[in-house]
């Protein structure tokens, strides 16, 4: 049976799939401009999004384990649910460190979170056409996979620029920092790719 065509009615997880994919589009945007410009307010911005699209995951594990009829596998919503969150949340330890750490901004830092903010984007646009709109959802998956991969070619160029023979100890640390702030941004983009699988593996099933 295809529930898709039947379903006329918003369902209450896609709701709450797309209040989280919401939430990461503004936290990736809020990091966007933070890489421009780095201030206390925008690093905290991050935080309370952060926190708000926890509630919201929160909100639709309870739902689902409370409820015995989904739009579609439970495990698949769980995935979906998770591997959003995790996206976020990636961003939210990245500018937690940048200010711990007293990391600025520079131009590979810029470009990966850029990029990776309009996979957010993309993901949300995927997340919002699952139901009425699968293929044109696939479409945006498979948008939001390609930009994970432009993500991890600016991450292997970032490496590479920094491994370059650092003058001294000084260097040495700033290796350090950056490599762990690189690779939250790499972790949040193979977290965006999977996200974007998960769409797929919707679609796939229930088209």
């Amino acid at each position: 049976m295809k529930l898709f065509s039947r379903r006329k009615k918003p369902d209450r997880f896609l709701k709450l799939l797309t209040q989280q994919a919401d939430f990461t589009v503004q936290g990736m945007e809020a990091l966007r401009q933070y890489m421009r410009q780095p201030d206390e307010h925008l690093a905290q911005r991050v935080s309370m999004i952060e926190k708000d699209a926890d509630e919201a995951r929160r909100i639709l594990i309870d739902e689902l384990n409370q409820t015995f009829v989904t739009p579609f596998d439970r495990e698949d919503i769980f995935a979906l649910s998770l591997t959003i969150d995790d996206i976020l949340d990636y961003a939210n330890t990245t500018v937690d460190e940048m200010v711990m750490l007293k990391v600025q901004p520079n131009p590979y830092l810029e470009r990966m979170v850029s990029l990776l903010a309009d996979a957010a984007m993309e993901i949300y646009r995927g997340v919002l056409r699952l139901v009425d709109h699968p293929n044109v959802a696939n479409d945006h998956a498979v948008r939001a996979k390609a930009l994970e991969n432009r993500v991890e070619q600016v991450y292997r160029e970032a490496l590479a620029d920094l491994f370059e023979t650092p003058d001294d100890l000084d260097g040495v640390m700033t290796i350090l920092k950056l490599r762990e702030i690189y690779r939250h941004l790499s972790n949040a983009a193979d977290r965006g790719d999977q996200a974007a699988n998960a769409i797929g593996d919707i679609v796939v099933k229930w088209l």
